[in-house]
C-alpha cells in the first residue's frame, strides 16, 4: 500500500521547492527523460531518515554547482509506484534502492548514487559526490 500523501507532502515539497518536477506516471518519466536537452537529474525520493537528513539536503546543496543539470526530476518510492519502477528501468539493471540519485542523458544512465553510498555520509559529502558527477557529465 502506498504511503499516505499527507505524510509525504513535506518530503515532496523539499525537492519541488528546489525546482524539481515530480513525475507521477511511467509516461511522465519517459517523456521527461526523452525530451530533455542535456543531462537530467532524477531523484528517487524516500521517506527514510537518510533521505531526510542526508540525501535531500546534499542534493539541494549540490544544485549551486555551475554544471548541475538544469532538468531536475523526482519520483517518490512507496507512493508513485509506476513512475518509480519506470525510472529504475533506466538504471541499467542496478538493484533498486531508496533513496537514489541518477544522472541520465538521452535516456542513458551516466551516474547512479544508491542508498548504501548515502547512509553514514554527510549532506556535504553527498553534495561533493554529485558535484564531481556534474563535472564528469
Amino acid at each position: 500500500m502506498p504511503y499516505d500523501p499527507r505524510m509525504t507532502a513535506p518530503m515532496r515539497a523539499e525537492l519541488t521547492q528546489a525546482g524539481f518536477q515530480e513525475l507521477r506516471t511511467a509516461d511522465e518519466v519517459d517523456q521527461a527523460l526523452s525530451s530533455a536537452p542535456g543531462p537530467v537529474l532524477l531523484v528517487v525520493n524516500s521517506i527514510c531518515g537518510c533521505a531526510a537528513g542526508i540525501a535531500r539536503p546534499g542534493i539541494i546543496m549540490s544544485l549551486s554547482h555551475p554544471k548541475a543539470p538544469a532538468t531536475r526530476t523526482t519520483v517518490f518510492a512507496g507512493q508513485d509506484m509506476e513512475a518509480t519502477a519506470r525510472a529504475r528501468s533506466y538504471f541499467g539493471g542496478n538493484p533498486p534502492s531508496s533513496p537514489e540519485v541518477a544522472i541520465l542523458e538521452d535516456g542513458k544512465l551516466r551516474f547512479l548514487l544508491q542508498r548504501h553510498e548515502i547512509e553514514g555520509r554527510s549532506a556535504q559529502e553527498i553534495s561533493a559526490r554529485l558535484s564531481a558527477a556534474y563535472e564528469a557529465s
